[in-house]
């Protein structure tokens, strides 16, 4: 052998070597997009998340882009989808389920996806509360449970000193709430006694599900899209006239509409608010005082109440695009597994106040100790799994939830206003609301 071939051989060797270094170096990971809707500080600690699991292998990379609001969100999804050029995971709030099941060719259904990416997926993982708002009536879950909250009363204690209530006793009646409102306001501990956010949540759907009474027919929409909206019953016009009644006495302040009375609560202006269990860190960054947190109340005389509450919140959605490929839905699953571990459940609850949605992932936190660190923050969670869901308490899946939500509030408002009594406010998001029910069944129907 020449020494010009011996060369040539030993160089070809060294490429060779330097080659199998570089490549996996150099490999291409494969990229995907995530648009979700969450703004500071939850968007944050999302983020935290996916890039917990950028690093945590070397096949994937998700891009987490904030696009405003869920609403907001849901619109861009909507039109990039038109476009051919989907995300490929899209957050979508809770009341978009219906929308998004009627989707159709748009979406993957994840019993679909981690069947198709060969990713072990057990449904039950999941609390039932949780697993069955995003399932078809036979059990396939269609999105991923991730920040799931439930409403629940924060209270200020120490506005409840002031105006001499037990601070370690909060209302468990509406009966209770009302006077705890009122002795708050005499005493001049708050400007505000009792608000609530998201008004239609947590005064209508939550209020419903407690109550056992149902928001709509078929099971609030569970088992058809030819549901009829049912606030315009007894209970419900009762509830409006007690809120009209105690915002004439001054216990009562509506605070805005969806997430406009959250503000309220963590700045001392509102002694007690209904909110979502997620507002738990931004009261945790923000509020100057000693608070704490207790169960939504309930009219006592309605029999079998109170039930279970239901969730709120949002789960991710696989969404379809024309050239996406195998390979790309096969890391979406596996970003799906990853969030679903025990620990990644575990941390975002405790770094957010939204719900532990497996039941791994609420032992995970009981071992910790971290409920005895903090008191109250495994509340949402019992209020949750309180009783076994009835049909009035599993939660609702009716088109086009966005556009009723609005209407009931603009309806509210009247009759807080004085413009209608409590009776004809509901009537009139009846009415109103099934226009919206009957539009969304026409365009869906297979």
């Amino acid at each position: 052998m020449t020494k010009r071939i011996r060369h040539f051989i030993i160089t070809l060797f060294v490429l060779g070597t330097l080659l199998i270094w570089i490549t996996p170096a150099m490999a291409q990971k494969v990229e995907l997009q995530f648009w979700h809707g969450l703004a500071q500080p939850l968007g944050g600690i999302l983020e935290k998340i996916v890039a917990d699991f950028n690093a945590s292998q070397t096949h994937y990379h998700v891009n987490a882009t904030f696009k405003g609001s869920y609403p907001d969100t849901m619109v861009a999804a909507i039109a990039a989808f038109r476009a051919g050029n989907a995300p490929h995971i899209v957050q979508m709030f809770e009341v978009g389920t219906a929308t998004m099941m009627a989707a159709r060719e748009a979406i993957k259904p994840l019993h679909e996806l981690m069947r198709v990416a060969n990713v072990p997926f057990d449904p039950k993982i999941y609390v039932p509360a949780v697993r069955g708002y995003y399932s078809l009536s036979d059990g396939r879950m269609m999105s991923t449970p991730f920040n799931s909250s439930t409403a629940v009363m924060f209270y200020n204690k120490d506005a409840f000193r002031k105006a001499g209530l037990d601070p370690e006793k909060p209302p468990r009646t509406w009966a209770e709430l009302r006077t705890c409102a009122n002795k708050i306001r005499a005493a001049n501990a708050a400007n505000i006694g009792f608000t609530a956010a998201w008004p239609t949540w947590t005064q209508f759907e939550q209020f419903s599900a407690i109550h056992d009474t149902p928001l709509a027919t078929r099971a609030n929409g569970m088992d058809g899209m030819d549901a009829v909206l049912m606030i315009n019953s007894p209970l419900h016009i009762r509830h409006v006239q007690t809120l009209m009644d105690m915002q004439k006495e001054g216990s009562f302040k509506y605070g805005g509409r969806d997430s406009a009375g959250d503000a309220l609560f963590p700045s001392g202006e509102a002694a007690i608010i209904h909110a979502s269990s997620g507002l738990r860190a931004r009261i945790v960054r923000e509020a100057k005082f000693e608070w704490g947190v207790a169960m939504l109340p309930y009219y006592e005389d309605v029999k079998g109440a109170p039930k279970n509450s239901i969730i709120g919140g949002a789960s991710f959605w696989t969404m379809t695009a024309p050239k996406r490929t195998p390979e790309e839905y096969k890391g979406v699953a596996e970003f799906y597994r990853f969030i679903g571990q025990p620990e990644i459940v575990a941390r975002w609850h405790m770094e957010t106040g939204f719900l532990p949605i497996t039941f791994a992932g609420y032992d995970r936190v009981m071992a910790s100790g971290y409920y005895k660190q903090n008191p109250g923050a495994d509340l949402p969670f019992r209020q949750l799994t309180r009783s076994e869901p009835t049909e009035n308490s599993r939660g609702l899946r009716l088109g086009n939830m966005p556009e009723i939500r609005n209407i009931i509030q603009e309806e509210l408002e009247k009759a807080l206003q004085g413009q209608q009594s409590a009776a004809e406010s509901m009537e009139n998001a009846v009415r109103r609301g099934n226009v919206v029910l009957r539009n969304f069944e026409r365009m869906n129907r297979p």
